[in-house]
């Protein structure tokens, strides 16, 4: 049987990975992968996770199952982050909440979900999207298509076109939208476009399941959720797939949650036994470390006051370095415009130059970005800023 099998193409960000790591070059820069960096280049432990992690290690007394829905506690907390505590759909009974591996087991919990409400739904994705999206839900069965997001033009949002093309889209329908720190643009809905979104799913009946990885790392933990709040007060029904793995920096514990918020509490019961069906057929029962861990931080004034401090450090290092990145353009003496990197939250930002140029930085300076020209921002540290900067102003030149 096995000797039929063909080579899968490997994700070019992971080929991505392997080439950096291979490449002997001291002054090497990886923009390719997403995973926050501090200035020494490494993606640290928090302190708040450290002090977690001890008060686990000196409570826990049990490795038993945490149940299919996971970590109560972590699930509570997951949803007064996304939605407040005192929202309507919070007090009315109207969310279910599973906590799973990672934002990715998020959203295929929520493909396998969305197969069972309607086996005929399309999920419709941003153009550009997160290379994962599409594969996640093709593997459940359903269909996908793009609707127009980020003009290369530009370098901001085709709004007009994406609220013309989701108008077509028909009631039953799923539109992924991302809540904040677009992956992988940056380019954000404002939250008159979020209204103008939330006005149309209301009309056409589509519904919006909304992918929020990076909440707080955009303009911050209430900021980068506004618009799904206002989103929840005028629909009936969304979904919403979080992530711990960036404002925890909890990425190898892969602790996400998958949230169904439904018309109304009774309904709200049975999505529960659909959903925890759903994990039981997929992994059963979700890992409870990070969860746990999210839970300890979030009980505690004093964890909780130390989290907000390292990820408003986080947010404020990446963008401090946007506006760097155009200061040390700049000096180079590099004429093209590149102050929408300004204007993008989260991570990521499109350079916007050729398959040609990403190549050079690759081959003669050992600078590694997708090829898209998607850049990982915080990879950029004052050891090779500068060095980066030069590389662009002499790729630019030719």
């Amino acid at each position: 049987m096995f000797s039929h099998l063909q080579p899968t193409p490997i994700d070019p960000i992971l080929g991505l990975m392997a080439a950096y790591k291979e490449d002997p070059n001291p002054q090497k820069v990886d923009l390719g992968v997403g995973v926050y960096k501090d200035e020494n280049g490494h993606t640290a432990v928090l302190k708040c996770v450290k002090e977690a992690e001890a008060l686990r290690l000196k409570l826990e007394d049990s490795k038993t199952y945490i149940g299919m829905a996971g970590d109560l506690s972590f699930n509570s907390h997951i949803e007064k982050l996304a939605f407040g505590p005192a929202h309507q759909v919070l007090l009315a009974g109207r969310v279910v909440t599973a906590h799973t591996p990672g934002g990715t087991g998020a959203l295929r919990v929520a493909a396998e979900f969305i197969k069972k409400a309607n086996p005929d739904a399309t999920v419709w994705v941003t153009n550009p999207t997160w290379a994962n999206h599409v594969s996640l839900f093709q593997a459940a069965g359903l269909k996908v298509k793009e609707y127009s997001y980020y003009d290369w033009e530009t370098k901001g949002l085709k709004f007009d076109a994406m609220m013309a093309e989701l108008a077509t889209v028909p009631a039953g329908d799923v539109v992924l939208v991302h809540a904040c720190c677009h992956n992988p643009s940056g380019m954000d809905l404002n939250f008159a476009q979020w209204q103008q979104f939330a006005e149309l799913a209301k009309e056409k009946g589509f519904t919006p399941l909304v992918d929020m990885a990076y909440q707080g790392f955009g303009l911050g933990l209430d900021e980068d959720t506004q618009g799904l709040r206002y989103l929840a007060d005028l629909v009936p029904e969304l979904l919403l797939c979080s992530s711990c793995s960036k404002n925890f920096g909890l990425y190898r514990e892969r602790i996400g949650a998958v949230s169904v918020i439904t018309a109304d509490s009774k309904t709200a019961d049975i999505a529960r036994s659909v959903l925890l069906a759903v994990v039981r057929s997929i992994y059963s029962m979700p890992p409870a470390h990070g969860a746990i861990l999210v839970s300890h931080i979030l009980n505690s004034a004093e964890l909780t006051a130390l989290w907000h401090q390292e990820l408003a450090e986080m947010r404020n290092r990446i963008n401090n370095y946007r506006q760097l990145i155009i200061d040390k353009f700049k000096e180079q003496g590099i004429a093209q415009d590149f102050s929408f990197i300004t204007r993008q939250h989260g991570m990521f930002s499109f350079l916007g130059i050729n398959k040609e140029q990403i190549e050079q930085l690759r081959k003669d300076y050992s600078i590694y970005m997708v090829g898209s020209s998607r850049v990982s921002i915080a990879g950029l540290n004052h050891s090779n800023i500068d060095y980066f900067a030069k590389a662009m102003a002499e790729v630019l030149k030719g």
